[in-house]
């Protein structure tokens, strides 16, 4: 699907269970060469050099970069240390769980909304702005859950991932002259550190246990979000932009839970197959 021989940068590597990982991996699989970026060294030292995520041999042969997105000098340097890009992949967010998530939408916490906002969503601008020189015609891909529905105590990061479709909108009309591509994947729960973060992500996969027409697995169809990430950075991708991209089983398509004569054989609602 990608483009054997160029180069991808995965931003947002956390450890082997990260949705990073699994589409780097899959990338280099179809032959591409992948950076990664980690926010900082002492990230990279808790939950990758451990040798306990990713095994070392794997480790030693990763090019992994430093990068905090929430700060704009991070992300030019990341750029300017590069040479022409493919594509880039924003696999970033982050919410304080004490504020920005729980059984209570409000709080006073505006500078921890402001920080999440920043990372989340505003960051992706920031990273299209300082590979724009790089990319050359490439492909810019992020990554959402469903906006369409409100979920209990997701609440600001439900916020935005709104913000950040929206913005996916605005930058692919905005860089359209200089032929790069900007859309999102918008993936049903997977099974990762941030994930279980998740004030309620119970809940989450309750919904998918029961409404997924297709069943959906957490960890193993994080493969299935790697491979939409990695059709939207090749070249049949070439015509399509501002778009996101659902892949979630077909979860967020059903008004309620399935009825029993909807199930697969064998299948019992509110089993997780």
């Amino acid at each position: 699907m990608i483009e054997s021989g160029k180069t991808y940068v995965v931003m947002g590597l956390l450890n082997a269970d990260s949705t990073a990982c699994t589409i780097g991996r899959t990338l280099q699989r179809m032959g591409g060469t992948v950076i990664y970026t980690v926010q900082n060294e002492i990230l990279k030292k808790r939950y990758l050099d451990s040798g306990k995520s990713i095994p070392r041999d794997e480790l030693k042969t990763l090019d992994i970069r430093f990068c905090d997105v929430s700060v704009d000098e991070e992300v030019k340097r990341l750029f300017e240390s590069l040479g022409p890009v493919a594509g880039v992949v924003h696999s970033l967010a982050y919410a304080n769980p004490k504020t920005c998530l729980g059984e209570e939408f409000h709080t006073d916490a505006v500078e921890d909304i402001k920080k999440s906002y920043q990372i989340s969503c505003v960051s992706l601008a920031t990273v299209a702005r300082y590979a724009l020189s790089h990319l050359r015609g490439g492909s810019l891909v992020t990554l959402s859950f469903d906006t369409r529905h409100t979920y209990p105590m997701y609440n600001w990061m439900g916020i935005h991932k709104a913000a950040l479709e929206a913005l996916v909108r605005a930058l692919a009309r905005r860089h359209g002259r200089d032929r790069i591509r900007v859309n999102a994947v918008s993936a049903g729960p997977l099974a990762t550190i941030a994930g279980s973060k998740i004030p309620g992500c119970e809940y989450m996969l309750d919904a998918w246990r029961t409404q997924s027409p297709l069943p959906w697995d957490p960890a193993a169809d994080k493969q299935a979000v790697a491979d939409a990430v990695a059709f939207l950075l090749g070249p049949y991708a070439a015509k399509i932009t501002g778009q996101v991209l659902t892949v979630d089983g077909g979860e967020s398509i059903t008004g309620g839970p399935l009825m029993p004569f909807e199930l697969a054989p064998g299948m019992d609602a509110g089993v997780l197959q």
